[in-house]
């Protein structure tokens, strides 16, 4: 891994033209920027920044003051760092974390007597932010108010990248303006308002992004959000289509003790309520929640909030939510009915599993495409016993050194479930004959609770001719799969499988070892 930062720190230098600046905590704005003689903020930063240049930040704990707050938006918004200086589509702007050292920003001291507080307000085209760590955002207005870390407010083609945004009185990332915004791998975490309003929160959301009409492509990928006092992903009064993938919300709406605060909704995925028929969006969007996981929100897993449009929700997994999947929407622009049942919800491949309350309300099956979910569903239902692991913890460990979200047995199915290979090919890769319902795929590989699949089943030759072994297995039966459907029993002798008498082609392969206890498959080409 360190050759590999070494590898993209030369490239980034070896641009045509592009510089590097640094940051430190000893740094001093008089300095040049250079790695001897570093800047103190990233203001000065950006004051030197071009397209294709990249700013270094240091590792350690930057305290920030009202010093030093840059600019004050519409007389409301406090910015502590104010981007306003745009990349190009060939030369980003860079504000990266150094390789292997982690800054972190803390706010607590900046209380601006009537402003809502912004840690980085983004107002600037191709910008890539990442590796940064920001607490401490304050609120000081105690009626209906908002602080946020990052206010995305009219940038576009910007990637927000492995940010640890937590512990603020503010959300985390708020995205109002701006189009084809990636948000990668980041996580938002304890922000709560306790000051504003009643105290408990209820503005306070790990990720909001509510684009404005004309402002398509923004996308959530690898996110988490949890103990966030109002919801984990929220986009109410969103004018444009957003994107969710691999994202998971888990325990919003309560305090790390489990106290009652905001509305506690996993992704809160659209929604007008009672907004008047003549402010509406020409089209009413329909968002897409992709391979996203919720657990334990205080209110709904997977919400529609009263949207005027079906979104499109594929291979998700809820558990113990209050309701797993609500659907609610509103009857019609012109009519204050906000609680029908959904319509043109398009809900496949889904996993609901032990919610406290429902696992569903507001689906009616005559106005919704509903396939292969495990709800409304005659032929499948789940246990516990269809899950590797149904332990919480598993879902807070730290990320992998990429900054992608760890792989673990939480939610995953056993090799025995009947679940596996129930859902339906819409295009989403898939592992075995069809894909499996929920936001994680059967591999045949789990990282722990079933012994024998704590390795890697290895097969060797793979492509094969004749025959094929299995290491590390003593197996008493093999069982393979064309791509038809088509099985075949094969003779084994120990961890050695005939296959000489199967055509060329690509395999299933099952395998049982002799103490019955583990199944477990992979692909096998002969």
């Amino acid at each position: 891994m360190k050759f590999l930062y070494i590898i993209l720190f030369l490239l980034s230098v070896s641009t045509i033209n592009a510089r590097t600046i640094f940051v430190a905590t000893d740094g001093n704005d008089d300095n040049t920027g250079t790695m001897e003689s570093p800047l103190a903020s990233l203001k000065k930063a950006q004051e030197k920044v071009n397209p294709g240049d990249t700013v270094y930040v240091r590792g350690g704990t930057y305290y920030l003051t009202e010093d030093d707050i840059s600019y004050v938006v519409s007389d409301l918004f406090a910015c502590i760092t104010y981007l306003v200086k745009d990349g190009n589509l060939d030369h980003r702007i860079n504000y990266w974390n150094y390789p292997g050292e982690q800054p972190v920003f803390d706010f607590s001291a900046i209380k601006p007597e009537g402003k809502r507080v912004v840690g980085i307000y983004v107002n600037a085209d191709y910008l890539h932010i990442k590796g940064l760590e920001m607490t401490g955002i304050q609120v000081t207005i105690t009626t209906h108010t908002e602080s946020y870390c990052i206010y995305s407010r009219g940038g576009s083609h910007n990637i927000f990248e492995n940010l640890l945004l937590h512990d603020n009185k503010g959300t985390g990332i708020r995205h109002y303006k701006g189009s084809d915004n990636l948000f990668l791998n980041c996580d938002a975490y304890r922000n709560h308002d306790d000051v504003s309003e009643d105290g408990k929160g209820g503005n306070t959301d790990g990720f909001g992004c509510h684009p404005a009409p004309g402002d398509v492509g923004n996308v959530f990928r690898g996110c988490r959000a949890w103990f966030n006092s109002d919801d984990g992903f929220d986009c109410i009064r969103a004018d444009e289509s957003i994107t969710y993938e691999n994202c998971q919300a888990f325990y919003n709406g309560y305090s790390p003790t489990f106290e009652s605060l905001g509305d506690g909704n996993g992704f809160k995925t659209g929604g007008f309520a009672y907004d008047a028929a003549d402010i509406l969006p020409d089209t009413i969007p329909s968002h897409k929640v992709i391979n996203c996981l919720t657990v334990r929100n205080k209110a709904n897993g997977f919400y529609s909030n009263h949207h005027l449009n079906g979104n499109i929700w594929h291979n998700n997994t809820a558990y113990r939510n209050g309701v797993n999947f609500n659907m609610v929407n509103r009857e019609s622009p012109e009519s204050g009915n906000i609680n029908v049942n959904g319509y043109n919800h398009i809900l496949i491949n889904n996993l609901s599993y032990s919610a406290r309350v429902n696992e569903t309300s507001y689906i009616d099956s005559t106005q919704n495409t509903l396939e292969n979910n495990t709800f409304y569903n005659n032929e499948i239902s789940v246990s516990k016993d269809d899950f590797v692991s149904l332990d919480e913890s598993l879902i807070v460990l730290p990320r992998n050194e990429d900054g992608s979200i760890q792989e673990t047995d939480f939610m995953r199915l056993k090799p025995t479930s009947k679940l596996i290979d129930t859902g339906k090919d819409i295009g989403l890769p898939f592992i075995g004959l069809a894909p499996d319902p929920g936001a994680f795929e059967y591999d045949g590989i789990t990282s722990s609770g079933i012994p024998i699949l704590k390795q890697r089943l290895i097969i060797y030759p793979n492509p094969a001719k004749d025959y094929i072994n299995i290491s590390g297995l003593d197996i008493s039966t093999a069982i393979i799969i064309n791509i038809e459907g088509k099985t075949f029993r094969l003779q084994t002798n120990k961890n050695k499988i005939d296959i000489s008498n199967l055509p060329k082609g690509v395999y299933y392969l099952n395998v049982l070892s002799k103490d019955q206890m583990n199944l477990t498959g992979t692909f096998l080409k002969i």
